[in-house]
């Protein structure tokens, strides 16, 4: 229990020092925002700071921070120091940047970034790859829901009824301008998603010796022996470092009406989600008691886990309020992302997308392709595993790249020294986890470890020395 109030003190302190650092790199000014600037009344529409920040946490925090959390937990306690250290030094940093560069590019996507700091061929790669990312994350974020809503309701309200039900949610909250339907129902989701988490984490502490936090260790517990590294740092995505999140960034940074609300919104919301997922994580070392029984329990579907941790935790009642939470979290990432998408679509076909035809044609295919993901997922019995893995892998390595997107912004505005190695360390670590994973998982290349750990290393490896050339490079001609 001490390691994980620890965990949670570090995080609050991380985020007044740390995020300070990451603020004071990226220098906001009193320019004026997309909110203020183009004020289109669909997407750039100003809102208030504690609305914003209440958008982007429940845009980040869906699934990801409470499945991955609780998958995460399988290692062990020592999940609590990725969570910790990896939303610090990396996830919350990853998210400032994408949305404040997002913000001084008139609210411009990550693809859009990479091509203006990384190249063409990159800009394409990331407009593929952010599309397919966001419906994968999309289709997760009806499944999981749905799948929680089909235990709470009578029989004929089964799963593929509450993804009918979803589905026709996302379809208005993708058309609608954001202050319309989203803009009013997150300050209410958000209130219910911290009330769920203190209601959890409040039940676990004072269950009076019911439930016991394990204290961290380095140790791996995996009962099958899944390897911490990369497995545990893929797993645990949303509530580390996510590169979902630099597609809901830009979208938020439309709406923030000064730079200097930044780090409030992006980095502050990270930081929340974090706590987030240490509550999930040690729900999961908690309740269960060993990571075999953890373990064992997904076997039921990971909504299943929740469901008996949420009613065990807190009785009916209590278990209701948080599969509420639960359910909500998804919903309210699910929504945005294929909003996200649909922004990416409209920049890359040049579709105005203040009319609203415009904005059905790209809709209405989106919501389609995600209709057949979230059937495949319903009716295969490892639907949602196959596509969590993939979206999981997909997530980190666009983190990656969104980091060395962050990198490069830095470079060009004359960050050279510690400046650009705030985010230049992030995005070596995640370019070795990235590489390593798809090269040693059985969705991947399935190859030893004798190999891909060595690839991993020497791919981050040749990535930071192409930065270090290029910072030295750059030193010689501020010199000269």
């Amino acid at each position: 229990m001490i390691s994980l109030a620890i965990a949670f003190a570090v995080l609050i302190v991380g985020y007044f020092v740390y995020g300070k650092v990451t603020e004071k790199v990226f220098s906001p000014d009193d320019r004026q925002t997309p909110a203020v600037a183009i004020n289109d009344g669909v997407d750039c529409v100003p809102m208030k700071t504690w609305k914003a920040f209440l958008i982007q946490l429940l845009n980040i925090a869906g699934t990801g921070p409470i499945f991955g959390a609780l998958m995460g937990a399988v290692f062990g306690p020592v999940v609590f120091l990725w969570i910790v250290f990896g939303s610090i030094l990396g996830g919350a940093v990853h998210d400032y940047m994408s949305g404040m560069i997002s913000s001084r590019h008139k609210g411009a996507s990550v693809a859009e970034l990479s091509g203006k700091y990384l190249g063409t061929a990159v800009k394409w790669i990331m407009r593929v790859f952010s599309v397919v990312l966001l419906v994968l994350c999309g289709v997760v974020f009806v499944t999981s829901p749905a799948a929680l809503l089909d235990k709470l309701t009578p029989d004929w309200m089964n799963g593929t009824f509450w993804a009918v039900v979803i589905l026709v949610y996302y379809l208005l909250a993708t058309l609608l301008p954001i202050d319309k339907l989203i803009g009013r129902l997150y300050p209410v989701f958000g209130v219910l998603l911290i009330v769920m988490a203190a209601a959890v984490i409040g039940g676990i502490v004072f269950s009076g010796g019911k439930f016991t936090v394990p204290e961290v260790t380095l140790k791996n517990l995996h009962p099958v022996g899944t390897p911490i590294w990369p497995y545990m740092f893929i797993t645990v995505a949303c509530g580390a470092v996510s590169g979902f999140h630099a597609t809901q960034s830009p979208m938020v940074a439309k709406c923030i009406t000064s730079e200097k609300e930044g780090r409030k919104v992006f980095y502050g919301a990270m930081i929340s989600e974090a706590m987030i997922a240490l509550v999930w994580a040690a729900a999961g070392v908690s309740f269960y008691g060993t990571t075999i029984v953890l373990n064992d329990a997904f076997k039921g579907g990971a909504s299943n886990v929740v469901y008996e941790i949420s009613t065990g935790v807190l009785g009916v009642f209590g278990g209701i309020l948080a599969i509420a939470g639960v359910v909500v979290c998804p919903i309210t990432s699910g929504d945005t992302a294929f909003r996200s998408a649909r922004l990416i679509l409209a920049e890359t076909f040049k579709l105005e997308q203040k009319q609203i035809r415009n904005r059905l044609i790209i809709t209405i295919p989106l919501l389609v392709i995600g209709g057949a993901l979230t059937w495949f997922a319903i009716v295969n019995d490892n639907g949602f595993q196959i596509i969590w893995r993939y979206f999981s892998w997909s997530n980190q390595t666009l983190a990656m790249i969104a980091l060395w997107v962050s990198t490069a912004y830095l470079l060009k505005k004359g960050k050279y020294r510690f400046a650009s190695v705030i985010t230049a360390l992030p995005a070596a670590f995640m370019s070795a986890v990235s590489m390593t994973y798809i090269l040693s998982a059985n969705e991947g290349f399935g190859l030893p470890t004798s190999i891909t750990y060595p690839a991993g290393a020497i791919f981050a490896a040749a990535l930071l020395a192409v930065y270090v050339v290029f910072l030295a490079r750059r030193n010689i001609r501020k010199q000269g």
